[in-house]
């Protein structure tokens, strides 16, 4: 090409004898001239990674550094692309030294996206003098990386004289002794595998664009051997040199070590030459680590400062925290896989398969450990959850009912496990390669990746201390948006605490009722046929709820509590197997005809879209007047006796229409009134809606003007708007998402376009008519980092997610005031 940017005709090549002879019969008439004002490596801070790529600016920011990194010349990404495009070859001359053996590197824009294998000690030859196995070895990698020639033609030849008789033989042509040739040929196979089917599919699988853009170096060859050396062990994080180098070698190496990691911001593995005792760089790459060992590495870095607070909350994934919250399977155990599900709910754990609620009680009172196995878990299953150590159920999707509930629980779970086999009457669960499980086998469940494993196997701790606890810190030094926990039970607030929530954002009370000791007082009332025996059903609960709401109110310590009302249909708390119908019967002294007629009457055709949430306390309101009473009470009981006084947040699941608040608001009005009569004590409380219907968030205005907060269940919220169901749509999410209909799944990942646009609507038109106005969102998407930042950006005051994914929210969040600054 001449200095205008044209192609040059080989004509104008004359002065260049030896090329011109080489390339007349391969070049169609043309060749690429990039002139004599090549790019080095030693131009430093003039060489940047978009046109010259990742791998040559880092080697030129090394050289910046004062390390010796021998120098190349280079050939840009667009200059790559155009050689790509007219199928032409490069002009080698002005890269050819004499004399001087060189390698051939590639360096794509994004060194993620990997790129062709170096092509090493080109210029080798008859003329240049190397010991004769070196000079073999470089026929062989040349013949197998250039001119495709398989391996299995060179094996047991230790000659050059043979393998040069090889290489005749398989390509027809004497071996190159030019170097302009060598590097020519070796410049085109480099491209030729860089724009390979296999290539082009493998990098735009980690991100690549289709037209992604690749450099050349011609680095000088540095004498002597090569070695690598690591700083940090890559499970750990912690500061260690791994380099079988000798110990002139090894004295330099922690120096420079520390050069690198201070210039360039970060721990990096490097390929070195050890030339006369001189450590020469050939080269560098991010050290590898794994999640746990990226938190300590950034905070190292931080404290060192290489790198800033803020750089180093942003080097952390927050979904990478789940790796120091949960135990965890060991890197380098052995799996055997027999079922893959969705990953529900994260951790890992071992125990004997049971097939019930009952049958894992009773092993958890034995001081066993077990994994339950269910088709799909319902509400009756909560005990059994909580004495198992895992879950794994055929059935369900990300937000089905042992995803939320093992979430919240700190359970490993693994739903949507579809090509088992599970026999509940047999207690056997059958795999896809024909293994068959029975109750006491042991298994282990890991929910980090969706996979159960045959047997035993070795596992990690968490780690909350340390580096973890210090990332949490500078986290919460920089967010402003709240983070709090979806807590039912005074366990779950315990650990709520201990993650630093601040305050609960949503407590389903239906899951205070399926205790052993309470659930039969529920179905009592569920069952009466007259409003008189279901308030006196109502009055044995009142207190056990009361208990419940005192001690979660003194575990958070005047810290902000949403209780909301009871939501789930009645159905729920009814038996369905018929052994548990006829002991129900007996125990509430009935016949088991009405009771079955009883449970009948509740039926409905579609329950989760039938009366329950707020049109439970409009039909039915003696419930929620119970519930009013009970949160209140124990407002009372516990003012008397905190320094921080207890503001109840009380919240009306699944409205649609403001006269339903209307309604329920003027009854828990009536109820507060009367107990601030019968106790002599002021106490504050606010009234909020659950905004689940897209009716809601549509009007939202309405409802804030007899609201104080709204809190957005995203849960419910994109089941409506989708028109799916959250329980079955794990059968065909994954094609969903697979073919492209959706990007994401919608109840993992928020969806911003449709639900996204809702809740954008819902804010804006609630603040226009309240200022005040409170926003929060407590759906399973409060803990997904990408949905923490659409909520920052929304002007939203707090998520709630589930308190083990209570850290991962606060790193969101921080990270989401970084980029919005």
């Amino acid at each position: 090409m001449n200095g205008e940017g044209r192609f040059a005709p080989t004509t104008q090549l004359q002065h260049k004898p030896t090329l011109l002879c080489c390339i007349a019969t391969q070049l169609q008439g043309m060749v690429l001239d990039q002139g004599p004002n090549l790019a080095r490596l030693w131009d430093g801070a003039a060489i940047h990674a978009d046109r010259y790529g990742e791998r040559a600016a880092r080697l030129a920011a090394l050289h910046s550094l004062g390390l010796d990194v021998p120098d190349g010349r280079l050939l840009p990404v667009d200059v790559v692309a155009r050689l790509v495009a007219a199928d032409v070859q490069y002009n080698v001359g002005d890269l050819v030294v004499p004399g001087q053996l060189v390698a051939l590197r590639s360096s794509p824009q994004a060194a993620a996206w990997g790129g062709p294998s170096a092509i090493l000690n080109i210029g080798m030859g008859d003329a240049v003098a190397v010991a004769p196995e070196t000079y073999c070895r470089f026929i062989q990698h040349y013949a197998v990386t250039v001119d495709r020639v398989d391996a299995e033609a060179f094996e047991g030849l230790a000659s050059v004289e043979a393998c040069k008789a090889a290489y005749l033989e398989e390509t027809g042509a004497e071996f190159p002794q030019d170097a302009g040739v060598q590097l020519q040929a070796a410049i085109k196979a480099m491209l030729r595998d860089w724009r390979s089917r296999s290539a082009r599919i493998l990098r735009e699988a980690k991100g690549a664009p289709s037209d992604a853009g690749l450099a050349l170096i011609v680095q000088n060859m540095a004498q002597g051997e090569v070695a690598t050396a690591r700083f940090v062990d890559a499970v750990s994080g912690e500061a260690r040199l791994v380099c079988d180098a000798g110990s002139d070698i090894r004295g330099q190496l922690p120096g420079i070590g520390a050069a690198i990691t201070h210039g360039l911001g970060d721990v990096y593995d490097i390929e070195f030459a050890a030339e006369k005792g001189v450590v020469r760089i050939l080269d560098a790459e991010k050290a590898k680590r794994n999640a746990r060992a990226s938190v300590t590495i950034a905070v190292d870095l931080a404290k060192s400062g290489a790198i800033s607070r803020d750089e180093a909350l942003l080097r952390v994934d927050p979904r990478n925290l789940i790796e120091h919250l949960h135990p965890q399977i060991s890197p380098g155990a052995v799996r055997d896989v027999f079922c893959s599900g969705m990953a529900a709910s994260p951790g890992a754990a071992t125990g004997a398969i049971v097939f019930s609620a009952e049958a894992a009680q009773a092993m958890a009172l034995q001081g066993l450990e077990c994994i339950l196995v269910r088709g799909e878990t319902s509400p009756e299953d909560i005990r059994g959850m909580q004495a198992a150590r895992a879950v794994l159920t055929v059935r369900g999707g990300m937000t089905s009912h042992a995803a939320v509930i093992a979430r919240g629980l700190g359970l490993p779970c693994v739903v949507g496990a579809s090509d088992l086999k599970l026999n509940s009457k047999r207690k056997t669960l059958t795999a896809l390669d024909r293994r068959m499980f029975r109750e006491g086998d042991v298994v282990t469940i890991d929910g980090t990746t969706g996979q159960g494993l045959a047997g035993a196997v070795a596992m990690v701790p968490a780690a909350l201390g340390g580096s973890f606890a210090t990332l949490m810190e500078w986290a919460d030094a920089r967010r402003e948006l709240g983070v709090r926990a979806n807590a039912d039970t005074p366990q779950d607030a315990r650990v709520a605490r201990g993650f630093r929530a601040e305050g609960i954002g949503l407590c389903r009370t239906e899951h205070m009722f399926f205790e052993e000791n309470r659930i039969n007082v529920m179905r009592e009332m569920i069952l009466a046929d007259s409003t008189a025996d279901r308030r006196a059903a109502l009055e044995r609960l009142l207190p056990i709820q009361r208990a419940d709401f005192e001690e979660l109110f003194d575990i958070m310590h005047g810290l902000p509590v949403t209780i909301r009302l009871l939501d789930p249909p009645l159905h729920e708390f009814l038996p369905s197997d018929a052994v548990d119908i006829q002991d129900l019967a007996k125990a509430m002294d009935l016949p088991v005809a009405l009771l079955t007629a009883r449970a009948g009457e509740l039926a409905e055709v579609n329950p989760m879209l039938g009366m329950r949430g707020v049109r439970l306390g409009v039909v039915m309101p003696e419930i929620y007047e119970m519930q009013a009473r009970a949160i209140f009470e124990a407002t009372v009981a516990v003012n008397k006796r905190a320094t921080a006084p207890v503001e109840p947040e009380v919240m009306i699941p699944l409205v649609s229409a403001n006269r339903e608040v209307e309604l329920v608001k003027a009854r828990i009005d009536a109820v507060a009134a009367l107990v601030r009569a019968e106790t002599g004590s002021a106490f504050n409380y606010r009234l909020g809606v659950m905004v689940e219907t897209p009716r809601a968030a549509l009007r939202s205005g309405d409802l804030a003007k007899s609201a104080a907060f709204l809190s957005f269940g995203t849960n419910d919220l994109t089941q409506m708007t989708y028109g799916l169901s959250r329980d079955d749509a794990g059968r065909f999410m994954r094609d969903y998402v697979h073919q492209g209909v959706f990007p994401e799944d919608p109840f993992h990942t928020l969806d911003l376009e449709g639900v996204g646009e809702l809740l954008l609507m819902a804010a804006q038109r609630g603040r226009a008519a309240n200022p005040d106005l409170v926003l929060g969102l407590c759906g399973e998407h409060g803990g997904d980092p990408a949905s923490v930042r659409f909520c920052k950006l929304a002007g939203f005051d707090y998520v709630s997610c589930s308190p083990f994914r209570v850290p991962i929210a606060r790193l969101a969040a921080a990270q989401a005031t970084i980029l919005s600054t």
